[in-house]
């Protein structure tokens, strides 16, 4: 656990804002993709799916959990813009409440994404949902407008033609929205009760399909880390001011990680940053080119540091030294990225086949296949990055979501 949810998690779950097992935003609470506490079977099979519900349209967006509710969103109509916003209880996967809005912004993108690619977010009293057409909408968790804001009517230039997929983070009342393309391009603090810009940034006029990552600096200050090909803006989520910035470069697809209060950063391969004490400066640990992520964005795991290649290359290496210890050759492709619960990856491929590895099994690096457990054949494509909690997977696709886990969950 960082430092920012030593202090804020806490808080959070006197007040009632947070569950000890929400997942709420795109790669969970620490944008890791590690839910350490989740209970999540390491043999799965059709037995394992607790329940399935049909969604009303298209996405790859995660699903968020919060307390016993799931949210949802999706695209629908023949030019995806019909916007909906979906809650389903967790026990049963019935149908809670769902708000549809239509897009005020274009809604053009790649036949493989949708218009709900990016991941929603909630600080525990609101859900805030962007979508590729830039509209961006916050309800409270029974689905009552707060705001609705058409960034694309705001900004009419800034979009790209195979859409926007930057999921949202939400800190200090902010909620930080990265619309980065090749025209007008930028990154707002909207605020989170109104929905007007606290802060807005231009950033490099290229199109961009990374998320925002949070970090705390070594002084105790929450930072919100934006990459683009240019590299990494470290800035205060606050006002917009940049604090610090590492400019060799970096992916535009996979997204950076933050563990053990290091930043791991698609650029050159994989290299791994942390802050001066000061907060102002980044320093190199360590890189390496044989760690090069594909779609996947890298996770970080008891130690050890795991990227995946569209192909299927599972690469393991030491986290203190990016030292390559084994490859497994999975069955691809994949977009979405790993997620991990008890130790171990749980790896969902665009077929639809959740495949379940432990790589405490790995003791020949030579034969590295012993870490692969189970698999579990969903049958559909699945695109998006899957969520954990209430010792359930979490996984859609573009018209079903699934609970995956063990009957004693329910």
């Amino acid at each position: 656990m960082t430092t920012r949810w030593r202090v804020l998690v806490p808080w959070l779950l006197a007040t009632g804002l947070l569950g000890a097992a929400d997942w709420t935003q795109f790669r969970g609470p620490n944008g890791d993709g590690v839910a350490s506490g989740a209970r999540v079977p390491e043999r799965l099979d059709p037995q394992s799916i607790l329940w399935t519900a049909p969604l009303p349209g298209r996405g790859l967006s995660s699903p968020l959990i919060i307390g016993d509710r799931i949210f949802v969103t999706a695209t629908s109509g023949a030019k995806q813009d019909r916007l909906h916003v979906l809650c389903f209880n967790l026990a049963d996967g019935s149908l809670r409440w769902e708000r549809q809005f239509w897009a005020t912004g274009r809604t053009m993108t790649h036949e493989k994404i949708s218009g709900a690619t990016p991941s929603p977010a909630s600080d525990g009293r609101r859900i805030y949902a962007l979508f590729s057409s830039n509209d961006c909408v916050a309800l409270d968790l029974d689905g009552r407008l707060v705001w609705y804001r058409g960034l694309g009517r705001d900004y009419p230039n800034a979009s790209n033609s195979l859409g926007m997929s930057s999921s949202l983070v939400v800190t200090d009342g902010v909620v930080i929205t990265q619309v980065e393309n090749d025209a007008e391009s930028f990154t707002a603090g909207l605020d989170a009760v109104t929905g007007v810009n606290r802060w807005k940034l231009d950033r490099p006029k290229r199109s961009n399909w990374t998320s925002p990552v949070l970090i705390t600096d070594p002084e105790g200050r929450i930072r919100v880390a934006l990459q683009s090909f240019q590299g990494v803006t470290l800035v205060d989520p606050k006002t917009g001011t940049t604090v610090a910035s590492y400019a060799e470069g970096a992916s535009t697809v996979p997204s950076s990680t933050v563990s053990g209060g290091r930043l791991y950063v698609p650029s050159q391969g994989l290299t791994v940053l942390e802050l001066a004490p000061d907060g102002t400066a980044f320093r190199q640990v360590w890189r390496s080119g044989q760690l090069r992520p594909g779609t996947p964005s890298p996770v970080v795991l008891d130690g050890r540091v795991f990227t995946l290649n569209d192909g299927g290359i599972l690469t393991c290496a030491d986290a203190t030294d990016g030292r390559r210890l084994w490859q497994l050759r999975l069955q691809g492709p994949f977009s979405a990225t790993p997620v991990a619960a008890g130790g171990r990856l749980y790896c969902v491929n665009e077929n639809g086949v959740v495949q379940v590895v432990d790589p405490a099994r790995v003791s020949d690096p030579e034969a590295p296949e012993a870490a692969q457990i189970g698999t579990l054949d969903l049958g559909q494509s699945i695109i998006g990055t899957p969520s954990i909690a209430a010792d359930s997977l979490w996984v859609r696709s573009d018209g079903r979501l699934w609970r995956i886990g063990s009957p004693s969950a329910l």
